[in-house]
């Protein structure tokens, strides 16, 4: 998830909603529950630290109250294609899940269930200690030994979740004289990482190589001495769209800088043998870092680092501090990841690629039979754009009514004005959810744009062209 910058936003105005009041059946306070963003409350002031997040509260109470409320939801079932789930106000919902990341459909498989069935009964349920002292277990060292084959990468170091990788990848190697360059929707672990460790960070636009290039240049002309991380992603999760590697690697051996590829979202949901991006791409052993997480595919939480040098292991294992601070994942995770990255490279894990992407194909082609052109680029993640965040709340609220579990994403991990559902499609979601949830998904954001006065005669932004 991109976690974007506060400080350029205004205040919230006022606005009309048609057919709805303050007392509208989505509960009191619908006007303050659409209103706003969440960037207006990112930079409090005042020197009472507990008590300047109470605006935030009443804020938050108010969109619970309303219905808009759209996160920390909880299952009630396992993670499949259809589950249970209950919102922070007590609501329970059975229906079609698109709201869960397991794109390969591993998390019931019976084969990963079996392997945490003997990890559990072999080693129990935890680590016992950070991988510097005594966390690592068997299988935890199997697994990067796998990660290596698989990535062509031979020294693999692990950490207890996708966002301690990046995080902790960056500040153990980045220095305060050190410079990094990030892209603009890179993960917020990225960006709270680069921050943490120097001052020197610069952010480009969007898949931008010409202006990579003069970022490059500028800091290389005016600094030969220090070193230069280049980030970007295998797959952006907001947007669905991936780099162009190749040119971006050689870019960043032409300026003496390093290249770091976060692979969360694509290795093991696409490419040859899992491969992701970097596989299709033909850049296996050749991309400076690798790094990823294990709760998109791999049915388990979990990440790390795929490197060509033992030194970089060995000092980001010293000094990357969600390493070597933090438990180590657990046995049972390890077992579940291996096991679950066997399939990922064996004849069954190329077959449920194929199904993954068939859906995604029928789900991107039923929202454009509603005439909604979706986000990016085929993928499990299937952006489905809103733009106006009252008319998204609003959205949010009937697709949960009517059973349909989607993520409806905001400020910070988008931009304001930039709302949208995050489909996130599995391999064994059927052709009638599928149907169905596109149906349901789009009937709401036009009901919701009907309910919310427009600001101007301007087609709304997802409309295809007609």
């Amino acid at each position: 998830m991109t976690i974007l910058d506060d400080r350029t936003v205004a205040p919230a105005d006022g606005f009309l909603v048609t057919g709805a009041s303050q007392t509208s059946p989505h509960g009191a306070g619908l006007t303050t529950a659409l209103s706003r963003s969440t960037a207006q409350f990112a930079r409090p002031h005042g020197p009472d630290l507990l008590g300047r997040t109470e605006k935030y509260l009443q804020w938050q109470q108010a969109r619970r109250d309303a219905g808009v409320w759209p996160f920390s939801r909880c299952l009630g079932s396992a993670p499949r294609s259809t589950c249970v789930v209950r919102d922070e106000q007590g609501n329970t919902r059975d229906g079609i899940n698109f709201g869960s990341q397991d794109y390969l459909s591993l998390s019931l498989h019976p084969a990963v269930l079996a392997a945490a069935e003997r990890a559990l009964r072999e080693f129990g349920p935890h680590s016992a200690g950070s991988p510097m002292l005594t966390g690592n277990t068997d299988p935890s060292l199997a697994l990067e030994a796998d990660l290596g084959e698989a990535l062509q990468m031979e020294h693999v170091m692990l950490f207890p979740t996708g966002w301690a990788a990046g995080f902790g990848t960056i500040v153990g190697l980045v220095r305060p004289d050190d410079h990094v360059l990030l892209d603009n929707l890179s993960h917020a672990c990225l960006q709270q990482g680069a921050q943490a460790a120097t001052a020197n960070v610069r952010r480009h636009g969007h898949l931008d190589l010409a202006a990579i290039r003069s970022h490059l240049s500028d800091i290389r002309s005016k600094d030969s001495r220090n070193g230069i991380l280049v980030v970007t992603e295998g797959l952006f999760s907001m947007d669905s769209d991936c780099p162009a590697l190749g040119p971006l690697q050689d870019l960043c051996h032409e300026y003496s800088a390093t290249l770091l590829v976060d692979v969360a979202h694509d290795f093991g949901a696409s490419g040859p043998r899992g491969t992701g991006t970097i596989g299709s791409q033909n850049l296996l052993g050749k991309v400076d870092l690798v790094m990823g997480a294990f709760s998109k595919t791999f049915a388990a939480n979990g990440g790390f680092l795929a490197t060509r040098s033992e030194s970089v292991k060995q000092f980001v294992k010293m000094f990357g501090g969600t390493h070597t601070f933090s438990n180590a994942i657990s046995p049972l995770q390890a077992a579940v990841v291996v096991e679950a990255l066997r399939i990922v490279r064996s004849a069954e894990g190329e077959q449920r690629r194929g199904m993954l992407l068939e859906a995604v194909r029928a789900l991107r082609d039923a929202f454009a039979g509603y005439g909604i052109r979706c986000m990016g680029d085929p993928s499990a993640i299937v952006p489905v754009p809103v733009g106006s965040e009252k008319v998204g709340r609003l959205a949010y609220s009937l697709v949960f009514d009517r059973g349909v579990f989607a993520n409806l994403v905001e400020f910070p991990a988008v931009a304001i004005g930039a709302s949208r559902f995050r489909m996130q499609v599995m391999a064994e979601h059927t052709g009638e959810q599928i149907q169905e949830a596109a149906r349901v998904v789009a009937g709401a954001i036009d009901e919701a744009q009907a309910m919310v006065n427009p600001w101007t005669g301007a087609r709304p932004a997802n409309k295809l062209d007609v």
